[in-house]
Formats: structure tokens, C-alpha cells, sequence
């Protein structure tokens, strides 16, 4: 076989080969749901760590976030809580949706909204005992104008605003 011969069937091998991968790529995307509902708990792109890695009890217990650390951490409901120590866990594990932040640790102004957005572990409200987070500095300025109003807001719009 001549250099050119092989070299023809060599080329041939990789268009068919890159074809066939854009097919299945292709396959993938068009059999994907038009609109995929978001994950019920907020976490990065990459992650399935709740809260930013932030230990949720500490906001009740020590009135401050606290990032918890991967040798205290637990799954619930599939996503992964870190905390500060072993107490902070323990309790967690015992009651969790005492402790978990509401709408997934989304942004709750957001849900009072209508929609969903991250939130940062450092914009944060307790209010009668549950645990919202809100996207920034500004974004908490305007959750604090109206707490109650916006609750009642997010609570209507969970979990629709994950479709």
C-alpha cells in the first residue's frame, strides 16, 4: 500500500469517525427536554455541595456563616451539607429541614420574583425560625424592605419556579 493510499484511509477513518460523534452529540441534544427543570437545592456548576459548603446550623447557633468543612458532612436528599464540627452535624442529621435554608438554599428574593438565582452564604436572614439566603448585598436590601410580603411571594412560587 502506497503513502497516499494509506493516508486516503486514514482520512476517511477520521471524517467518518468525527460524523459519527456529531451524530451522537446531535442525538444527545434533540433527545434532551426542551426545558429542563432546575435541581431542587442550589449548588455550583460543578457540585452537588448545598449552602456553598457553609454549615447551615451554625447560622442559628452562632448567628454567623460558617463554612463547614468535608471532614463534617452528610447527604440529603442526594446533596451534600458540610458543617463546623460534629454537633452542628448531629443535629442537622436529626432534623435537617430545620436547618436547611427554604427554596434549596436559592436566592429567596429571587423566588419572590419568579424566578431562581445563586445565593451568597453571607446574605442571609433567620425569620420565625427558617433560614433564607440572598444573592448579594443589594439584592438583601430589598428582601429586608418586606421580609413577610416576599415570603408569602417565594412560598407561592416554590417549587414551580424550578420548571
Amino acid at each position: 500500500m502506497t503513502y497516499f493510499q494509506t493516508w486516503t484511509l486514514t482520512s476517511r477513518f477520521s471524517v467518518n469517525l468525527a460524523m459519527s460523534v456529531l451524530m451522537l452529540i446531535a442525538a444527545a441534544v434533540l433527545a434532551a427536554p426542551a426545558h429542563a427543570a432546575k435541581d431542587p437545592v442550589y449548588t455550583g456548576l460543578f457540585s452537588n455541595v448545598a449552602v456553598s459548603g457553609y454549615d447551615p446550623v451554625a447560622y442559628f447557633r452562632e448567628g454567623k456563616p460558617v463554612e463547614g468543612s468535608s471532614a463534617f458532612e452528610t447527604e440529603h436528599d442526594g446533596y451534600t451539607y458540610r458543617f463546623a464540627n460534629q454537633t452542628n452535624l448531629d443535629d442537622f442529621i436529626a432534623d435537617p429541614e430545620a436547618f436547611a435554608p427554604q427554596y434549596g438554599g436559592y436566592c429567596a428574593w429571587a423566588v419572590s420574583q419568579g424566578s431562581t438565582a445563586s445565593a451568597d452564604p453571607n446574605n442571609w436572614t433567620i425569620v420565625d425560625g427558617k433560614l433564607y439566603l440572598n444573592y448579594n448585598d443589594d439584592v438583601q436590601s430589598r428582601w429586608e424592605a418586606d421580609i413577610p410580603g416576599f415570603i408569602e411571594k417565594a412560598d407561592s412560587n416554590w417549587p414551580k419556579v424550578l420548571q
